[in-house]
């Protein structure tokens, strides 16, 4: 009787050092950490694969100690923001996270999500309230960073890391549309009417320098015409000035038929032009013609004498 007593005690113990074994074993998924609090206070967190806890004493509550530690997105709805320049927007914005300290995303904070998603909504309002609209169109990877930097510090307390966050979509209202477009509108119409107006004035410049270049080639053929001019006229006066030196050393060598034989030759050669006119159909000589010419011929012959 002793016997059979002793055998089912150490066969309920056996029961009981089983189930305690089986209940003890746990298995932690690859996507989570899991955190044993052991008499309701934080013991330890139990990475991926095979632990052992005891059971009663230790405890994991579902599920708010099974921690995810994939990278997770928090996708806001659109915010509306008031830019610097008072223009209202609609944003949407996306934020990455994954947990880094299972403990503290529990015991830090109640709700890590909401606490994010709050905290992405401020920082938000408070970076594109400091641009123009012009900057978050044209910057958007600069308000990206800037959410990024002021979560991280955020969220460094709750054991949370933010991975990235992305400006997805920036819109405006209706009205706010139509005055940017008549706005773009306005720039294209002044800036093709400073490229008509350069135009212009760059087609003015070369048809002024195409005159001024004119005017100077003009000018420096009729310098040229003037230069030649002149030079006729200096050779004409050289050899006038010659030829009347030659007569007067011809008068003072020969007196009076020097000057007699000038006279001829000066008659002779108007007779001569009188002669070839077109317009001359009769040519009356006085009588003293003939005397003249033979006067020329003397004085030739004394002058070769």
């Amino acid at each position: 009787m002793i016997m059979d007593l002793g055998n089912s005690i150490l066969l309920a113990l056996a029961i009981l050092g089983f189930v305690i074994v089986i209940k003890g074993v746990t298995q932690v998924p690859q996507s989570e950490e899991w955190v044993v609090e052991r008499l309701g206070k934080y013991n330890q967190t139990l990475k991926a694969g095979f632990h052992f806890i005891i059971p009663v004493i230790d405890a994991i509550p579902r599920p708010r100690n099974r921690v995810h530690i994939l990278e997770t997105s928090i996708e806001e709805p659109e915010l509306n923001i008031i830019t610097k320049d008072n223009v209202q927007i609609m944003l949407h914005a996306v934020v990455f996270y994954r947990t880094i300290d299972a403990a503290k995303s529990i015991y830090r904070i109640d709700n890590v999500k909401n606490a994010i998603k709050t905290t992405t909504i401020s920082v938000t309002r408070a970076t594109c309230g400091q641009m123009e609209f012009d900057e978050i169109q044209a910057h958007r990877e600069v308000i990206s960073d800037k959410i990024k930097t002021s979560l991280l510090s955020a969220c460094e307390v709750w054991g949370v890391d933010i991975t990235r966050a992305e400006v997805l979509d920036v819109r405006v209202d209706q009205r706010t549309t139509e005055a940017m477009q008549s706005q773009l509108n306005a720039e294209r119409t002044r800036r093709a009417t400073v490229l008509v107006a350069e135009g212009e004035r760059a087609s003015a410049n070369l048809v002024a320098d195409g005159q001024l270049y004119k005017a100077q080639k003009e000018a420096e053929a009729l310098r040229i015409s003037a230069d030649a001019e002149a030079y006729a006229k200096r050779t004409q006066a050289d050899a006038e000035a010659y030829a009347t030196a030659r007569i007067a050393e011809a008068i003072n060598q020969n007196g009076q038929a020097a000057v007699n034989f000038e006279l001829a030759k000066l008659q002779t050669e108007a007779m001569t032009r009188v002669a070839q006119s077109n317009g001359a159909k009769l040519i009356i000589l006085p009588t003293d013609t003939t005397r003249s010419l033979g006067a020329l011929a003397a004085m030739v012959e004394t002058l070769k004498g």
